[in-house]
């Protein structure tokens, strides 16, 4: 009965996620530039440990940063993991400040063991995020009456839908090769207008893509025991940069529905593109009881076209630190099966404004990964306090609180009870 109602609030996390794809999860200004605010790829306990993953493996938790870890999972379970997030962001420009709230889909996988040496992993994940919405007064000092009034505003996003799979080449080495279809569509929108003077018609330009390509990820992880309760783990990663197949189109509109509008629409030809990804990892596990993690991830963003442009972003790094302690994985409280995770990271993001950086990222985390009585499952909440700095004093300053929450079903569903 536990197993048939986890198997139906499985379902009921596909559908609202297959829901959350198509809405807004921002509101921040930055994702005005590029593809937006890019994801975290990582499930419930890799949030809380600052969005470590490479060399993190566990045969109860899903791990879609390295396709190698899926060797991981036990050979009788299925596992199912979910996620969602509800932010509130505080924004300031050192003069005007404002707060949005939003809530966003995470991710939801599914993972499994193929055979003693494989294992296959399939997951629905969101890739980057637009939502933005700003205005500007232009005043005219010599003709007021002429003075303009500009909006911006952006929706959409990228998402992708994976399929991966870990072998393990000897006892302590696996790799593994995740391939997604990459989709989604992007639509910013200028308008022009002039309040003061209805005889200057308002003005507005859209501008949309839509792609439809595909992205590959590697991985490789190597796991060395020094005593019997001491092991190490270094995982790497590998994602080639490629070109996105894409459509995208321009149109201007003179004028509004009530003046009678001039609408004309022009397909471009624009080159968009993903950069390559490297990453590595280290992680230390005591016992089974203490994980201690570094990540460090590298994308060539610089090396990206975004519509033509070669110089559209900056570099992207990040490293991260986390740590998971379990007190006593025999004991017979509930609380000694509680995992305590903390983590924290630093991260220069890709957007670039007027030629230079714009921003500088810093986050905090923490959580519990909470047992579900008489099942093997867990449910992971987690905080992420994340700072966005600019490194202009025009630039826009953000301070976001993330509550992550993930559930991960953990089922024997290849057991075989034998009858005497």
């Amino acid at each position: 009965m536990i197993g048939y109602r986890q198997t139906l609030l499985v379902l009921l996390l596909t559908m609202l996620s297959g829901v959350a794809v198509a809405q807004n999860n921002t509101n921040s200004p930055y994702t005005r530039y590029g593809y937006g605010q890019l994801s975290d790829q990582g499930s419930g306990n890799s949030r809380a440990m600052g969005g470590i993953g490479y060399g993190l493996r566990d045969k109860y938790q899903t791990n879609f940063l390295n396709p190698a870890s899926y060797t991981a999972v036990d050979s009788l379970t299925f596992i199912f993991d979910g996620g969602l997030s509800l932010q509130n962001t505080n924004l300031s420009d050192g003069n005007i400040k404002q707060n949005a709230k939003n809530s966003s889909f995470d991710y939801i996988v599914m993972q499994f063991r193929a055979s003693k040496w494989a294992a296959v992993s399939l997951g629905l994940l969101p890739y980057s995020n637009v939502g933005y919405s700003m205005g500007k007064y232009n005043e005219d000092k010599v003709y007021p009456n002429n003075s303009s009034a500009t909006t911006y505003s952006g929706e959409g996003g990228l998402h992708q839908l994976y399929l991966g799979a870990g072998f393990k080449i000897i006892k302590n080495l696996s790799v593994g090769a995740n391939i997604s279809y990459l989709w989604g569509d992007i639509t910013r929108t200028a308008n022009q207008s002039f309040p003061s003077n209805s005889a200057i018609m308002p003005f507005t330009r859209v501008f949309n893509v839509a792609v439809k390509s595909y992205k590959l990820d590697f991985g490789a992880q190597y796991t060395h025991q020094f005593s019997k309760k001491h092991e190490a783990t270094l995982g790497v990663v590998f994602s080639p940069g490629h070109d996105l197949s894409n459509d995208s189109y321009v149109q201007d509109q003179l004028g509004n529905s009530s003046t009678g509008a001039t609408v004309s629409t022009r397909d471009t030809v624009a080159t968009f593109g993903i950069p390559t990804t490297f990453g590595v990892g280290v992680t230390y596990v005591y016992d089974n009881r203490l994980t201690l993690g570094v990540d460090v991830m590298l994308q060539d963003w610089n090396k990206t076209s975004y519509m033509n442009d070669k110089n559209a972003f900056c570099k992207r790094e990040k490293i991260a630190f986390g740590a998971e302690y379990l007190p006593n994985p025999m004991g017979r409280s509930y609380f000694s099966h509680v995992k305590y995770r903390l983590g924290a990271y630093y991260s220069k993001p890709y957007y670039k404004i007027d030629g230079v950086r714009a921003a500088n990222e810093y986050g905090l985390t923490a959580g519990f990964g909470l047992p579900i009585p008489r099942t093997r499952s867990l449910l992971s909440i987690s905080a992420q306090y994340v700072r966005m700095q600019g490194t202009n004093a025009a630039f826009l300053n953000e301070n976001t609180l993330r509550i992550c929450v993930g559930v991960t079903f953990n089922e024997r569903w290849f057991f075989k009870r034998k009858v005497d």
